[in-house]
C-alpha cells in the first residue's frame, strides 16, 4: 500500500462542483476526497485549503452606498473535524467590482450590473509548504493534487525530485492547465459523488 496525503484546493474544487450544480458542503468534500484514493493507496491525510467567506464593507461603484458582506466559516469548522482531514486557511481580500454580463446598452448602469471580485491569498503557498514538508521528510509515497493553477509546479518538482510520486485529479469538464500534466506522474479522472 502506497501512503498517500490528499491535497485539495477549496477554491477549484468548489468553482467546477458549482458548474456542475452540486452542493459544496462538507459531506460532498469528503467523498470527493476519499475517491481520490486508488485501491493501492492508504489515506495518511487529506489537506484541504481554503478561505473563510469575505467579511467586510464596500462602497458600491454606481449608487456609493455600503454593501456589507458577512459569510459564515462554520463549514470549515466542520470540516476540520473530518477523520484524518486538516484544514489550512487562507485569506480572501475584496478586489473591487466588475461589471456583469447583464449590462443592456442603453439603460444606466446600476449596483446590480457589477459583481464583487475576490482574490484568494496565501493558500498556494500552504500548499507548496505542505507538499515540500511531506517530500522532505519522506513522509508519504505520493502526493494526490487536486488543483489546476500553475503555481504548484516547483513543488510538485520537488516532491518527484524527492522521490514522491504525483498524483493530478482531474475532475470532470475541466482539463488540467498542460503545464501541472507535465509535472504529474499520474493523471486520475476523478467523478462527482
Amino acid at each position: 500500500m502506497k501512503s498517500t496525503v490528499v491535497l485539495i484546493d477549496g477554491g477549484f474544487l468548489r468553482s467546477q462542483a458549482k458548474k456542475a450544480n452540486k452542493t459544496y458542503k462538507p459531506p460532498f468534500i469528503e467523498k470527493f476526497a476519499l475517491a481520490c484514493i486508488a485501491k493501492d493507496e492508504e489515506c495518511l491525510r487529506v489537506l484541504y485549503y481554503d478561505c473563510a467567506p469575505y467579511t467586510g464593507s464596500a462602497i458600491q461603484p454606481v449608487s456609493g452606498a455600503p454593501r456589507n458582506f458577512t459569510g459564515s466559516d462554520k463549514w470549515l469548522d466542520d470540516l476540520a473535524t473530518y477523520n484524518l482531514f486538516a484544514v489550512r486557511r487562507g485569506v480572501l481580500k475584496f478586489r473591487g467590482f466588475k461589471r456583469n454580463s447583464k449590462v443592456v446598452p442603453g439603460k444606466a448602469p446600476t449596483d446590480a450590473d457589477f459583481d464583487p471580485q475576490f482574490e484568494q491569498k496565501g493558500v498556494d503557498m500552504r500548499i507548496g509548504l505542505d507538499i515540500a514538508a511531506y517530500s522532505a521528510e519522506h513522509l508519504a509515497h505520493r502526493i494526490v493534487l487536486v488543483t489546476n493553477d500553475t503555481d504548484c509546479v516547483p513543488a510538485m518538482k520537488f516532491a518527484r525530485k524527492a522521490g514522491l510520486q504525483t498524483v493530478l485529479i482531474r475532475v470532470p469538464n475541466c482539463d488540467p492547465a498542460p503545464e501541472l500534466i507535465y509535472h504529474a506522474d499520474f493523471k486520475r479522472p476523478v467523478g462527482w459523488p
